[in-house]
């Protein structure tokens, strides 16, 4: 589904917004949570669940064509958005607060790819916290300074807050994609978004050429 979204309002209350309430240069994480060129003419802002199949399918299924098509070639870049829905998935607030703690270390998209290619083995567990270390290893994660992190809390609260932002302004389900001022909602295949990204990329080199 494809419908005219407020993508600047999500942008400043659920990213720039937290900056009131979390404190440090690294609070936001946007540069370790974004693939892509920072120049790239189009924005996609990718709210999800690390817990939620159908994200993980599109991860699997859609991620890497985006990837290979638009982000590697500077048509595109992707912010990730976190948005854990804890009322149905109980072990996905603390995969959030995992991830961002490996953003701290600049490996947010290594632990990122490994949450989803693992989710059938930590989504049902009692306490993934063990599990979220061995993973930790095979991201090659400092374990003291992850323990210090998951130990204060501090992207504990800002994942809640952001996910709190993201559905004031109107965020529903996973995963959904603002792209400039549009929401893409489900895990739609490459087919789906390749004429949208073709449209508004051409839109962006008209305007360019003004």
């Amino acid at each position: 589904m494809l419908k005219s979204f407020g993508a600047a309002a999500l942008a400043l209350t659920c990213l720039a917004g937290t900056a009131a309430t979390h404190q440090g240069p690294d609070a936001e994480m946007l540069a370790q949570r974004t693939r892509g060129r920072a120049t790239a003419p189009i924005t996609i802002y990718e709210v999800a669940d690390f817990q939620c199949p159908a994200c993980r399918s599109f991860w699997a299924n859609t991620e890497p064509a985006l990837i290979k098509d638009y982000i590697a070639t500077g048509k595109a870049k992707l912010i990730f958005v976190n948005f854990p829905i804890t009322q149905l998935h109980h072990n996905s607030a603390a995969a959030h607060e995992f991830a961002m703690c490996a953003a701290r270390q600049n490996h947010f998209w290594p632990v990122h790819d490994l949450l989803y290619r693992h989710q059938d083995s930590w989504a049902e567990l009692k306490d993934p916290s063990a599990y979220f270390y061995q993973l930790a290893d095979s991201a090659h994660l400092q374990t003291d300074s992850l323990k210090a992190c998951l130990t204060s809390g501090v992207m504990r609260t800002l994942v809640a807050s952001e996910a709190e932002a993201a559905f004031r302004a109107g965020i529903r389900s996973t995963p959904s994609f603002i792209v400039n001022r549009a929401l893409l909602t489900g895990a739609a295949p490459i087919s789906a978004w390749k004429p949208i990204l073709d449209s508004i990329y051409a839109v962006t080199q008209k305007n360019a050429k003004r």
